[in-house]
């Protein structure tokens, strides 16, 4: 199916084509061109290929016939182009050599450019790909550059400092330029009530001209002056938030690397027992063969071979999920490949300082000091609250020419100092006093309860650490016994006094024996990070 159409552009006509220009729609174009190129007139014409999808060699004939009447052929996209390149060069069916040539080197080139196309795309999609090897401190310090929690809390943290500007704005002189230039006309029987005789109904109009400074500050006002402290405890606030925000992700991205850290060493001791379980099994099957060992023993080390290989591709699949992981918390690109550098230390118990009392804790833990803030600025909110009853003054002066006009305008000024006493506000004071009192109680409820919050963390996380601490040194000594254990009972089955049935009991052991030391490794490591969290030092520990 072809489509046609015609857009007159005044000086040029375009014919569009779209489909395909085959068969009985050659026929159809060249009518179309018969009838409609006389209605032209001296109007350039254009027939717009852009749309096509397929010419045969009839409708390329007819291009080209057209093209030899004075039509342009135009097109955009590679195909169009090269379609209109070879319509008119030669006969489509009998092209010249030099015609041949010239269609070889631009098949030549237009292949160089899609293989340079395409190894450039390969180059850059490798360097996207490319293995990232991040170490604990690495990974931390992206978080708190990309977690979209730490941006906001940023700006929210930006924002209480310019509130404080705000309200220190209302302690300072304000001032600007009037211009003002009006025309007065009224009413003086609306104005008044009444007719004079004699006298005109209305007034004016009467011209009216001033143009100079303003200025304007408080002398004394108390309540601004709270404001702007309360502002200030403000600010405090916004930035312990921020750095509860910080906290809480870098015990994210840290529980998240020790996951992916003991699932590496899941992998490591998984692979460790697959070469033993074969070396068992190679062994099995010579004795088999030198007649001294039989075939249940083979096939017993074997179904225990089969076993340690299901452990080791579940081990593998733990580890990949545990890096999609942390590539999520860290916004990576997905297709990039995470290794951790830190992997080896995740067999070490480095020592914490556990003599920092829950005292401590209450003085650098971020949410104490957030909601200590908060309650000073209540007080100072509840203190201007009780001292606008106290008179206020403010002090205003204008200077300026004024005049009926601006050319009669003379000097004026006006400076005056306002002394505002309240006397009766409706309750309104009494009432933000109240408010106030009530915020203050909330906060100090809140304040009781987040200490008791800490002191359980701490205590808890302290106790956790011992414990953990413990559960490495017997879990160690397990990992050594149960090696020895493989070993004798290796040694017995070699010398024919056993079976492998003793061998294979302890496999088992020797498995159960590391995943107790890398859940205990993995415990230590967590309540660690748990301790210190509860401290309010986690942040320092893990990023500097």
């Amino acid at each position: 199916m072809l489509r046609i159409s015609a857009i007159d552009q005044s000086v040029k006509i375009i014919i569009k084509l779209e489909g395909k220009l085959s068969g009985a729609w050659v026929e159809e174009l060249a009518g179309y061109w018969k009838r409609s190129k006389d209605t032209f007139g001296h109007k350039k014409v254009a027939l717009d290929l852009s749309g096509v999808t397929f010419v045969d060699v009839a409708g390329k004939k007819l291009l080209c016939a057209i093209s030899s009447e004075g039509a342009e052929l135009m097109g955009s996209g590679l195909m169009p182009k090269a379609l209109i390149d070879e319509i008119c060069a030669e006969d489509p069916g009998e092209k010249s050599p030099k015609a041949l040539q010239s269609s070889k080197q631009k098949t030549a080139h237009l292949i160089a450019l899609v293989a340079l196309t395409f190894l450039s795309a390969a180059s850059i999609r490798a360097q996207d790909t490319a293995t990232v090897r991040l170490t604990l401190r690495d990974a931390v310090a992206a978080a708190l550059k990309e977690n979209p929690q730490v941006q906001i809390a940023t700006l929210n943290f930006a924002e209480s400092q310019e509130d404080k500007s705000i309200a220190r704005s209302a302690l300072l002189p304000q001032a600007g330029v009037e211009v003002l230039d009006r025309a007065m006309r009224f009413d003086l029987y609306a104005e008044f009530g009444s007719k004079f005789p004699g006298i005109p109904e209305h007034a004016g109009p009467f011209q009216f001209f001033q143009a100079g400074p303003s200025l304007s500050m408080p002398l004394l006002d108390l309540t601004l002056w709270r404001r702007w402290q309360a502002a200030h405890q403000g600010v405090n606030a916004s930035q312990a938030d921020e750095s509860t925000v910080h906290e809480q992700v870098v015990l994210l991205v840290v529980s998240q690397y020790l996951t992916g850290m003991r699932a590496d060493a899941a992998v490591k001791a998984a692979q460790s027992r697959v070469d033993l379980a074969q070396a068992l099994y190679d062994q099995a099957g010579d004795l088999q063969k030198h007649g001294v060992g039989t075939g249940i023993d083979t096939l017993r080390a074997n179904v225990e071979l089969q076993n340690e290989k299901q452990r080791l591709l579940e081990a593998q699949t733990q580890q990949k999920v545990a890096l999609y992981g942390l590539a999520r918390l860290l916004n990576l690109d997905p297709h990039r490949e995470i290794e951790l550098a830190d992997s080896p230390g995740f067999y070490e118990t480095p020592e914490i300082d556990e003599t920092q009392s829950i005292d401590q804790a209450y003085e650098s833990r971020s949410e104490m000091k957030t909601l200590l803030a908060r309650v000073h600025a209540a007080e100072f909110a509840r203190r201007g609250a009780s001292e606008s009853r106290l008179p206020t003054v403010n002090f205003d002066g204008t200077w300026g020419e004024q005049g009926l006009s601006a050319p009669s305008a003379i000097p004026a000024y006006i400076y005056q100092v306002t002394v505002d006493v309240p006397l009766f506000t409706g309750g309104r004071i009494r009432a933000d006093i109240a408010k106030d009192n009530i915020e203050i109680k909330k906060l100090d409820a809140q304040e009781a309860d987040l200490r008791n919050q800490i002191a359980l963390e701490v205590k808890t996380s302290q106790a956790q650490l011992d414990a953990a601490r413990h559960e490495v040194d017997v879990a160690n000594l397990g990992v050594k016994l149960a090696d020895e254990e493989v070993t004798q009972a290796r040694d017995r089955f070699q010398a024919g006094v056993a079976n492998n049935i003793e061998v294979v009991s302890a496999q088992d052991a020797l498995a159960r024996a590391n995943d107790n030391q890398i859940e205990a490794l993995y415990r230590y490591n967590q309540s660690r990070a748990d301790f210190s969290r509860a401290i309010g030092q986690i942040e320092n520990l893990y990023s500097k």
